[in-house]
């Protein structure tokens, strides 16, 4: 079964500095019909305006996942990393026992473009920690490439969360098929462009919420940048 979720459908907050539309239930937004979908908990699509960001805040249990589309994202925490995540990584920071953090827009004149991410972790009180890898554009081209998991390869972060996400770029006649086990919940998040997902056409910000499938095909696409999970039930 597959349920499609338009992209006007989000909830969207307007902070001047930060423009953001989010897929589930967050801060001011409430849906109890979108809480979240298995254990995947948060999608916010954030636009910070040039010289602004979030300042030190904290976070615990939960494995946070940023995917930067446009400019860079400063970050900095209290495990002592400074980072700039630019577009082609994925950050990753399992907050565990506690970590405060920020992140910010430094650029002049350019906004921010990203994803935050939040998955629920199958272990809490862990230590935390963060890890950042660059996935260049060729390894998602045509195809699914898996970019963060609870058993990755080199090329992908480790979450600890039983889920695997993975990401591609797709334009006219390239297509890939994900195998599911029609026990677990998939999600299927249309970052950009044009896509059909088993037959069903999204558009950028549109998202597939599925489960009791055994497969998803992806085909069709225009321009299009994908981010697909396998997710706990």
């Amino acid at each position: 079964m597959i349920s499609i979720r338009k992209s006007l459908d989000r909830g969207y907050a307007d902070h001047g500095w930060l423009k953001s539309y989010h897929s589930f239930s967050f801060a001011g937004y409430y849906d109890p019909a979108h809480m979240g979908w298995g254990n995947l908990r948060v999608i916010n699509e954030d636009r910070i305006a040039p010289g602004t960001g979030f300042g030190a805040h904290g976070h615990r249990d939960m494995e946070i996942i940023s995917y930067v589309l446009e400019g860079n994202l400063a970050h900095k925490d209290s495990m002592g990393n400074v980072k700039g995540i630019p577009p082609g990584d994925v950050q990753r920071m399992s907050a565990g026992s506690g970590v405060m953090h920020s992140e910010f827009n430094h650029a002049e004149g350019r906004h921010t473009h990203f994803l935050q991410i939040w998955i629920e972790p199958n272990v809490t009180g862990i230590a935390p920690s963060y890890e950042q890898k660059t996935v260049p554009a060729a390894d998602k081209r045509g195809q699914l490439r898996l970019i963060a998991a609870h058993d990755p390869d080199a090329g992908a972060v480790r979450i600890h969360a039983d889920a695997a996400l993975y990401a591609g770029l797709f334009d006219g006649d390239e297509s890939a098929e994900l195998g599911l086990d029609p026990a677990r919940k998939a999600y299927v998040h249309l970052v950009r462009g044009e896509l059909a997902v088993n037959g069903q056409q999204l558009s950028g910000g549109d998202a597939a919420l599925i489960e009791r499938e055994s497969a998803i095909r992806l085909d069709g696409g225009r321009d299009a940048e994908v981010l697909v999970f396998d997710l706990a039930a």
